[in-house]
């Protein structure tokens, strides 16, 4: 005890004279490299399952603090081992790194200096590096608070509890309890700046974890908020959760449609966890449904995209088809929907399996202010001099591709065009789409579905938006659902 006490002495005053130079290596440091070299030998090894990755944080959880007890400890008693002295200097030495009340001091006067002087945005400066917000809108008031919460805050987590551990268990007791600078924040997504203005003291932010992920309005939101948290950093994960919406046009059922890279799907219910997690009453209920509305059964308690009842095509079936199947294809259609400013430009390519009454889709050209000539250059190494049928809407654009080397030949037009030719879609046997070579054209089957009126009931008509691959695989398969009493095409 008598020892522990000196080398708290020992070590609070190292810090009041030295702090944390910055040229000498925190043991915070090297605990970050343990961390990072245990999870990339851990992942290597463990299955990338729920269970593996569970089972990987228990491992790092325990080995860390445990760890890090067992070699101070050992180095601490070897120390003492070969001299008394020699030990109570490097409990002194480690428990004045487990402090940090210098440093505190120092960067809250620097907050208290540039408040004095009167320079706001150098004192929202100086409390940008205590404190993990945004800073830049801070009034003179709202720095002061900032400051101050903060002194409070470390104080306790930087100054008195590295001492209590220090009096009870000496240098290594203090290091096992000191802070990596890991925390868990949580943040409501309803107003994106309360994610913008996320701002860590120490590293970056790595794990992100977005509930009920369905509630946000579509994929480009998501996309915002994570090009906010993914900075600083080089490994990033990040998890979405939610059940899927009964519609497969939601944006949710879409995106895990696609094959994305580095992502990894898992589908999980109520069958794939232990009973007693969830309780009899909750199976009863879920058995009861089962009986009475299979349907309801399967959206609530299975996870299934059930549908609403609206969707035009429920042929489709997502496909990656390689490179050697796509050369066997014999029988290529090639179709355009023009498209520049809003609506985008769009290109297919497509194989019609007459026998078997089947299409595969397995190329797309999508982009928006795209102008003709660049479209010809990005068309022509993939169609050559071969037929490639388009809206006949704009015979200005036909003549352009025409000049600029492509074979283009308007659709044929008629009254009932439209509803035919998606009929005729609706009627083969099946439709398949490579998700990764044609994400939009997967995007655009896969939620096509009948509008509703005011009072929620389905409209006559197939509805005119957000269809131009659809657009253009008709107008491509003009030949193959030709029939003699009218034109098929609009």
């Amino acid at each position: 005890m008598m020892t522990a006490s000196w080398a708290v002495l020992g070590g609070f005053v190292l810090d009041a004279i030295f702090g944390d130079p910055a040229w000498l290596p925190h043991p915070v440091v090297y605990m970050g490299k343990a961390i990072s070299r245990l999870e990339k030998f851990l992942r290597a090894r463990l299955p990338k399952t729920p269970q593996g990755e569970l089972l990987g944080g228990a491992v790092l959880a325990f080995c860390l603090p445990v760890g890090t007890l067992l070699f101070t400890g050992l180095v601490c008693w070897g120390a003492a081992m070969l001299h008394p002295l020699l030990g109570l200097a490097v409990q002194m030495f480690w428990c004045g790194q487990a402090l940090a009340a210098k440093g505190l001091v120092q960067e809250s006067t620097k907050v208290y200096v540039e408040l004095k002087k009167g320079s706001l945005p150098a004192a929202r400066k100086a409390v940008s590096r205590i404190v993990g917000r945004d800073t830049e809108a801070l009034t003179a008031e709202g720095v002061t608070k900032a400051a101050v919460e903060t002194v409070a805050e470390n104080a306790s987590d930087g100054v008195i509890a590295p001492l209590l551990y220090m009096l009870l268990g000496g240098a290594p007791l203090a290091l096992t309890y000191k802070k990596s600078g890991q925390q868990i924040l949580f943040r409501g997504a309803d107003d994106p700046m309360k994610v913008k203005s996320i701002k860590v003291p120490i590293g970056y932010i790595k794990y992100a974890w977005y509930e009920e992920v369905n509630e946000f309005e579509g994929e480009e939101k998501i996309r915002s908020l994570n090009q906010s948290l993914m900075r600083g950093g080089r490994n990033f994960a990040f998890f979405y959760t939610f059940n899927p919406p009964p519609s497969s046009r939601n944006w949710c059922n879409q995106y895990v449609s696609v094959s994305h890279p580095g992502t990894m799907v898992v589908h999980s219910t109520y069958l794939t966890v232990p009973r007693e997690w969830l309780g009899e009453p909750f199976i009863i209920e879920a058995e009861h449904l089962k009986e009475t509305k299979p349907t309801a059964y399967a959206h609530e308690y299975l996870g299934e995209v059930t549908g609403t009842g609206g969707e035009v095509f429920d042929n489709v079936n997502f496909v990656e088809l390689p490179d050697e199947v796509i050369d066997r294809f014999d029988r290529i259609r090639r179709g355009i929907d023009w498209g520049y400013a809003t609506d985008p430009f769009v290109y297919n390519e497509c194989h019609y399996d007459k026998t078997r009454r089947r299409l595969y889709i397995f190329r797309e050209l999508h982009q928006v202010r795209l102008k003709n000539r660049k479209a010809a250059e990005l068309i022509k190494p993939l169609a050559g001099s071969r037929r490639i049928t388009c809206d006949s809407a704009e015979p200005k654009s036909i003549d352009e591709m025409r000049d600029f080397g492509l074979n283009v030949a308007g659709a044929k037009k008629g009254p009932d065009s439209v509803e035919y030719g998606i009929k005729w879609l609706q009627d083969l046997e099946e439709i398949i789409i490579d998700p990764v070579r044609c994400p939009e054209t997967a995007r655009e089957f896969s939620g096509y579905e009948l509008d509703r009126d005011k009072d929620g009931n389905f409209k006559a008509g197939f509805p005119d938006h957000d269809n131009h691959h659809i657009d253009a695989i008709r107008y491509a398969c003009e030949d193959d659902m030709k029939r003699p009493s009218i034109s098929i095409l609009r």
